[in-house]
């Protein structure tokens, strides 16, 4: 007579581990309620004071409910690439929080057939696409999905390219952009990896360090695009920018130097592709020396 409730109390255990469904939606409603919470602060000092983790890897779905009930006007579609299957995402909990549709790319078709088998896909305006990202095809794909309307957010997170897919991303204004940007490359050069259509970071280098672009590269690129950076989450990895005709209203642009987070994750490798938990100082050694582009002067120079 015992063994039901223990087989019960096991599959609720092992579904809270394992992120089903059940999980996912007491913590989209634990979100909710936060959510509404931080939508009644007007303005916030940093943007780390209004994190929360729903869906995303760090605090990101805080910042990102925050900063729609600040805008809302903008439109409600989104566009994110480098999803892997979805399941850690910063455009997930927006769309299941407030019914927003969007565009989501992954460069593994495993990943998008894993994300398109979800039990939850059919429920929202979802399109899911396999292909992997360069500057000669990002614009046409997304404004093929866009069509002529506007896109109220955008998210680029591909370990690599980031500075020179926004740069060649022509046919969408969102009004937010979500930028990842590398915190070993530091606080003070305008600089990111050199273009190469077939960028992958631990081919690149064993470390998974040598990838993407500095805050200062990214802040650079979104001043000459008409964008404005107004801070950074609390990890080191995520930036903020926001297009500046919806600066005002608790929203202004912040000096690079303030929104820089010197990240306290440890993800590099070593070279049997284990993690090796260096710290930060070391992590900038090992890439110390690869060849980076300075957007400023165009010139190629040694990190």
């Amino acid at each position: 007579m015992i063994r039901d409730p223990i087989i019960t109390l096991y599959r609720l255990m092992r579904d809270w581990v394992q992120g089903t469904e059940a999980h996912d939606h007491s913590r989209e409603l634990l979100g909710m309620l936060l959510a509404n919470q931080t939508a009644a602060l007007e303005s916030v000092a940093d943007l780390r004071q209004v994190e929360f983790r729903v869906h995303s890897q760090f605090g990101d779905d805080g910042i990102i409910q925050w900063l729609i009930a600040r805008l809302p006007s903008l439109p409600k579609r989104f566009v994110e690439f480098g999803v892997e299957d979805y399941s850690e995402s910063n455009t997930r909990f927006l769309m299941v929080s407030r019914n927003w549709s969007g565009l989501v790319m992954d460069g593994s078709s495993s990943n998008i057939a894993r994300l398109r088998r979800r039990r939850w896909f059919w429920r929202y305006n979802l399109t899911a696409l396999p292909c992997f990202v360069t500057c000669e095809n990002v614009d046409g794909l997304i404004a093929e999905w866009a069509g002529n309307e506007p896109v109220g957010l955008l998210h680029i997170d591909v370990d690599g390219n980031d500075y020179w897919l926004w740069d060649a991303i022509k046919c969408i204004s969102p009004g937010v952009v979500i930028m990842e940007y590398s915190a070993v490359f530091g606080d003070e050069r305008a600089i990111t990896i050199p273009y190469a259509a077939d960028f992958r970071r631990f081919s690149a280098h064993y470390s998974g360090q040598y990838a993407g672009a500095s805050l200062a590269a990214l802040t650079h690129l979104a001043a000459r695009k008409g964008y404005a950076l107004i801070g950074s989450n609390s990890a080191g990895n995520n930036t903020y920018f926001l297009r500046r005709d919806l600066l005002g209203e608790g929203l202004v642009e912040v000096p690079v130097a303030r929104a820089f987070v010197r990240p306290n994750f440890r993800s590099s490798r070593n070279q049997a592709k284990r993690l090796d938990f260096l710290s930060f100082e070391q992590r900038q050694s090992s890439i110390r020396g690869m060849p980076v582009v300075n957007v400023v002067t165009g010139l190629t120079e040694p990190l």
